[in-house]
């Protein structure tokens, strides 16, 4: 392959940090890869990371040392958030979803890789940060998984996936019982006895909370492997009951039902956009 200009070099670079979020590249790698010294690397990031923050397309994190490097940060500006958390809601709205029993349909929705890809970019930024550093992502099956998914991508660290049946295939369980907020019914969750190093922190994402019991079941979880509880994600949660099972979680929309006329009362919760 022939010597790439800067500006090719730029694309390719920002395609590469994109691709793989929150993943360390070293100075060595793009020296390697576009055969080009240290120094000419460093001033393409530059341009990079300017950029990226101008435009609000993310961040880009250098890193110095001896090596060095540089790694991709998922941040959407606070308008684009909104934009897409309403954009999410109006869809919400929409009268065809409420099914009998005032049930919503939400799978296309839950399952839209745009609409997820925002969420988990969100939820990532907010645990992006040295100070919040996160080894894995744990949602419980199923509807959360696509959410918790896109986020663990963000954050470049495993998912794991809490069970409502004990799997053989998965190993020595560990299992909790709780009470499901939705159902009101007694259930169990269980997660392999491998899924976590211990003292790790783990980000506990779902796409929906009612009184929080499927959250709390998954902290119980996380504490009985050793681990610490980075914090809850949700994509939203109910405003009845208003006390939850869990003082501190996260949540992008405020859904207070259905009225009498069928219509679907939700909002975003712009305290976290």
């Amino acid at each position: 392959m022939s010597k790439l200009k800067r500006n090719e070099r730029i694309g390719a670079i920002v395609k590469i940090l994109c691709d793989s979020p929150n993943k360390v590249f070293t100075l060595n790698y793009f020296t390697n890869r576009f055969d080009s010294a240290k120094s000419t690397i460093s001033e393409d990031l530059v341009i990079v990371k300017k950029i990226m923050e101008e435009m609000s397309l993310g961040k880009v994190v250098t890193i110095a040392g001896a090596s060095g490097g540089a790694k991709y940060v998922p941040q959407m500006g606070r308008e684009e958030k909104q934009a897409l958390i309403e954009r999410i809601c109006e869809d919400i709205r929409k009268p065809e979803r409420v099914m009998p029993g005032k049930y919503l349909y939400m799978a296309d929705i839950l399952y839209n890789p745009t609409y997820t890809k925002g969420i988990g970019d969100i939820f990532a930024e907010k645990f992006s940060d040295d100070h919040t550093k996160v080894d894995y992502v744990l949602t419980i099956e199923t509807k959360g998984i696509p959410i918790a998914m896109m986020t663990a991508r963000g954050l470049n660290v495993p998912l794991v996936i809490a069970r409502h049946e004990n799997k053989v295939t998965e190993g020595s369980k560990i299992s909790i019982n709780y009470i499901s907020g939705t159902t009101g019914n007694l259930q169990t969750m269980y997660i392999s006895k491998n899924a976590f190093k211990k003292d790790s922190n783990v980000l506990i994402v779902d796409d929906f909370m009612k009184a929080g019991g499927s959250a709390k079941g998954m902290t119980q979880l996380v504490h009985e492997m050793d681990c610490h509880v980075a914090g809850v994600c949700v994509l939203f949660d109910t405003t009845n009951p208003s006390q939850k099972l869990l003082d501190k979680y996260i949540s992008l929309i405020k859904y207070e039902g259905i009225d009498a006329k069928d219509a679907i009362m939700v909002h975003p919760n712009y305290e976290y956009l």
